[in-house]
This record gives C-alpha cells, structure tokens and sequence, in this order.
C-alpha cells in the first residue's frame, strides 16, 4: 500500500511514536525458529504481522540479517534454530577474486524470502509502512573480503575496496528496487562496518555509495532510514550526505551528541541497548532507560524512539512490553 512517507515521518515524531527494529521477538508468538524466518517469507510475514498485532510500532520491519546478501555473493553462512546467521571466512582476497566477483540476480538464494516477506506484509498489513532491510555496501564488502583485511587493502590498494564497493552497490540498488517494487514503503539500510571509519573515509567508501541507493528509490512514498551502530558522533555529516530521510544510531554512542548535529528536516532514531537492556535488562531496567532517553530528547523535535539496533532472538516480551508501556507513561505525562 502506497503512503505518503514524509508525511508518515512527521507524524510519527509529533505522535512520539516508537519504532523499534524488531522481528525476532515474534517467534515465540508463531512458534517458529530462526531458521524458519530467514529461509521462508511466509514465515517471516507471520512473525512480522503478530509483532503489528501485538505492538504499536510505528511501521513493521522485516528481519535485519546481515548474511543475505553475502551468501547470495557466494560466502558460507553459519546457520543456528536459535541464533541470528553469520559469514564464515572471505571470498575475495586480492584484484584477481574482486575482479571475478559477480554481481548476482536479485532473488537468487534467501533474498527471495526478504523479498516475499516484505511483499506479503505490504499487502497483509494497511495500518503502518512496511519497511524492507538491507546491509549497506561497506558493511557487505567487508563481509566479502574480511574486515581486517578491508582496512588494510583501503590504505595499500583502495581501488581493489571499490571495485568491491561498486558490485556491491550495483547489487543493492536493484534490491532495494526489488523491495519497492513489492510494494514496502521504506528501507533500513544496515551499514554498522561504517563505523570504523574516518569522517573522511566514511565519505570515500560509504557514503557516497549509500547515497546511489538512496537516489535510486528515494521519495515522497519511499524513505530510506541509514542505520550506523557503531562510534558516529564524528560521521553525522558524512550520514546527512547521503541524503536518506533517516538517519538510525546505536547505543555506542550519546542521542545527546547526536540529535545537535541532524538537520530539522531528517528525522533521528534510537537508541536503547538491544542485547544489554532489551534482551539483559529487566522490566525495570527497560523502562528506566526508555524514560530516561525520552526526557533527554524531549529538546528535540525530530527524534523517534527505537533500539540501538535488532532486537535480537530470546529477547522476552516482557521487556518489549515495558518499553511500551515506558513511551506511553511519558506521553501520558507530557499531556498532563
């Protein structure tokens, strides 16, 4: 269902909605394992759709698994019922494997269930965007090439990093259209590698290759949300750069340093510990930390609350439902 997403971002921050990302916890609600979500669309959707049923979030989100797009690039995945996936080793280790390295069709392995999930939940479900995940292309070639190895051939050999990065873009920009097409309103884009990097070199081997996506599927019904977990106090210009309408942080770093340099007119997410609160925390806890980031962001009028990244597998619904119940205690008081 088309919508109007500028639109939709300047309510959701006037309503002080939340959006966190988050599939995983639906499992217990369909009785499904990770490796039924991220194998078949149809499964992710349920997850997806109970989570919508259950919780007011401000869109649903499909599952942020930073294996897809490696795996269809022909990287080996470590796969558990009951832990998120991840790549094993790398597939290019010089000129000669980024030089052979094929970009592959959209919808060749897991990315058709991606695909299906998001299609099947924009059409399921009418009250909320649908929004697609993907990872971003520095955090993807540094799954392809190892990221030790990445940062080393960026300072001794930095086009052998952007033959990578230009594959790797090409392959995420018809993705992305593939999730637009479906009918999703919007994308995560997941480039945590990203946080490594320089302002300077996050400009040279991020950015301006976030920026191709953005300009091929952004507008009025289509917003790309650019999540970045890692140390981004000094790479807030670099994110703004790249143009996306939103700009998603983790819990590495302060909202408070962040939110002063994000312009009026993009819209800043974040940032309550995934693992450490969400899934660590208790009830209390949860709360305790969502009031205490609202009243930190109360300043601000372009924040929405959200976690610092996936909330991952095993995280109980008690905590999901404290931190609810923390956005609507606030609210409730701000009203007064």
């Amino acid at each position: 269902m088309k919508r109007n997403m500028v639109q939709w971002l300047d309510t959701i921050v006037k309503e002080r909605a939340a959006l966190p990302i988050m599939t995983y916890p639906g499992l217990n609600l369909v009785n499904k394992s990770v490796m039924d979500v991220i194998t078949d669309g149809q499964n992710q959707f349920l997850c997806i759709e109970a989570l919508s049923r259950k919780y007011p979030m401000a869109a649903t989100v499909t599952i942020m698994d930073l294996s897809v797009e490696a795996e269809v690039f022909g990287s080996q995945i470590r796969y558990s019922e009951q832990e998120v996936p991840t790549v094993i080793g790398k597939i290019v280790s010089g000129l000669e494997d980024a030089e052979k390295l094929q970009v592959p069709p959209v919808g060749d392995g897991r990315t058709q269930a991606y695909l299906d999930a998001a299609r099947i939940a924009a059409a399921q479900i009418k009250d909320r965007p649908v929004l697609a995940g993907q990872i971003g292309p520095f955090s993807l070639a540094g799954r392809l090439m190892d990221m030790t190895e990445i940062m080393i051939t960026m300072m001794e050999d930095p086009e052998i990093v952007h033959l990578v990065l230009e594959k790797c873009t090409c392959f995420l920009v018809e993705y992305c259209k593939a999730f637009k097409a479906g009918g999703a309103n919007g994308v995560i884009i997941a480039e945590p590698a990203a946080g490594l990097l320089s302002p300077a070199k996050c400009d040279e081997f991020s950015s301006q290759y976030v920026k191709r996506i953005v300009d091929a599927v952004q507008d009025e019904t289509f917003a790309v949300i650019l999540h970045n977990c890692g140390n981004t106090v000094k790479q807030v210009s670099s994110m703004v750069s790249t143009g996306a309408k939103g700009l998603h942080f983790g819990n590495a770093v302060k909202m408070t340093d962040i939110l002063p340099q994000v312009p009026a007119d993009r819209i800043a997410f974040g940032n309550i510990d995934p693992a450490g609160v969400f899934k660590g925390g208790t009830r209390e806890e949860v709360k305790m930390k969502t009031k205490e980031l609202l009243s930190a962001m109360q300043p601000f009028s372009n924040f929405v609350l959200s976690s610092g990244c996936d909330i991952p597998p095993g995280t109980s619904l008690d905590n999901i439902d404290a931190f609810f119940q923390a956005l609507n205690e606030y609210n409730s008081n701000l009203e007064k």
